[in-house]
């Protein structure tokens, strides 16, 4: 089979919104030449049409593409998915669980790949925006129960002093291929990400509860992100969560 044809089939049924047409043809490929020749196609697919196939997992079958994307291939896509605006994050959830946590996958791998690229921080911290309060916790007493309320989170210089301590609670505790094992192994396995991605989360958070735009938020965050004086009341600790608005960029349907 021509791969360049094979693409650009791909691409103009992913255009036309058939997604499961689109996934069908790289199968046959697959089926007709091998992984490697998939291989070699997914190489050569926008990271837009990668994610366009991914993020449509469905838990009772396996996709071909899912169990042979690489994890540079797939924190390409990553980065990208939030020009979906998915504001309940659930299509980036079931992605990245179905694929991070794969039988053959090395999650670190995953993982690293996406904190490699620009955007991965924030790509993750929309993966945890549903558990702030949790992760909150985690990265205050190593427990993912949730703490009393007080208003004040940890500062950044805090949580590097902590990085590199000895686990509260061990990986088989919490081994669910979900955000509880996902959290720990960046904050045991990848501190620097860990606490990178909640210095964006929040100052999502703190663009929740201000009113602001994301990227205003982050940049405040950045000139002072020790002021440790982000309101968490309405957090999964109570009702609400710190989604924020998505940014203006044209989205990727």
């Amino acid at each position: 089979m021509n791969h360049l044809a094979l693409i650009e089939k791909t691409q103009t049924l992913i255009a036309a919104g058939d997604i499961v047409g689109a996934e069908s043809a790289l199968v046959e490929l697959a089926d007709a030449e091998g992984d490697s020749a998939l291989m070699v196609v997914l190489d050569l697919l926008p990271a837009k049409d990668i994610l366009a196939v991914m993020r449509e997992y469905d838990n009772s079958r396996e996709s071909v593409v899912s169990l042979l994307v690489t994890p540079e291939q797939f924190a390409r896509a990553v980065v990208i998915e939030k020009q979906y605006k998915d504001l309940t994050r659930s299509h980036l959830r079931g992605m990245m669980n179905a694929i991070i946590f794969r039988e053959d996958a090395d999650p670190l791998a995953f993982l690293n790949a996406i904190g490699d690229l620009e955007g991965g921080s924030e790509a993750l911290a929309d993966y945890f925006t549903e558990k702030w309060g949790r992760i909150e916790a985690f990265a205050f007493t190593g427990s993912f129960d949730a703490m009393r309320d007080t208003g004040e989170l940890v500062s950044r210089a805090e949580l590097q002093a902590r990085a590199y301590e000895r686990p509260t609670v061990e990986q088989d505790e919490i081994a669910d291929r979900d955000w509880m094992e996902l959290a720990w192994l960046l904050r045991y396995q990848n501190p620097d990400l860990f606490i990178e991605m909640l210095t964006v989360l929040r100052a999502k958070a703190r663009a929740h509860h201000a009113g602001l735009e994301e990227d205003e938020a982050l940049d405040e965050e950045g000139e002072d992100e020790d002021d440790g004086k982000v309101e968490t009341g309405d957090t999964d600790r109570g009702k609400a969560t710190p989604a924020a608005r998505e940014s203006d960029e044209e989205s990727a349907i």
